[in-house]
């Protein structure tokens, strides 16, 4: 994708590379679009490079990614839900979801607090995507019916090696033996 410099059509959520922090980006400001990847977009404005999430791209004049769950009548959370939402969230180098890179090591729900807790790793301990990466988490697993938080810990053991991803995944990084 070549750079392309857009006005922003409403106030939009960014994150901070590498450092994850919150930002927001007020409408009508220029921000340079120097990468679509995974359905996020990274973008600098006055200076900083953030990462503006998919779901958010109709702020930047692009068809933003829906995130459709189906709410059930039953008020829980959903572990399948939750998993789909995993799987819209991409490593920012490798356009392969987290989850079929083998970088998620456990999800569990607590209906009662209506919190998930997420174990993941990256691919390599000194990434310095890592707060971006549990921010995109947090993020999307959010919007699933009935989360009300969502706690995200990096774990580094196991270490993550490219066995821990799916066939799929080994196929598409070309790295399948």
């Amino acid at each position: 994708m070549r750079q392309k410099i857009v006005v922003t059509e409403r106030e939009c959520k960014a994150r901070g590379v590498p450092n994850g922090d919150l930002q927001v980006i007020p409408q009508g400001e220029f921000v340079n679009i120097t990468q679509d990847l995974g359905g996020n977009f990274t973008v600098t404005w006055r200076g900083n490079m953030l990462r503006i999430d998919g779901t958010d791209a109709d702020a930047i004049g692009r068809k933003p990614q829906k995130l459709d769950f189906p709410i059930l009548k039953d008020g829980l959370i959903h572990k399948d839900q939750v998993l789909q939402a995993l799987a819209t969230v991409y490593d920012p180098e490798i356009p392969i979801d987290l989850l079929s890179l083998g970088l998620i090591y456990k999800v569990f729900v607590n209906q009662d607090t209506q919190t998930v807790h997420i174990d993941m790793t990256l691919t390599a301990p000194a990434c310095g995507m890592g707060p971006v990466l549990v921010g995109d988490v947090e993020y999307r697993v959010s919007m699933v019916p009935n989360v009300k938080q969502v706690a995200v810990e990096l774990i580094f053991d196991p270490p993550w090696s490219r066995e821990m991803m799916s066939e799929e995944a080994q196929l598409e990084a070309g790295i399948f033996f």
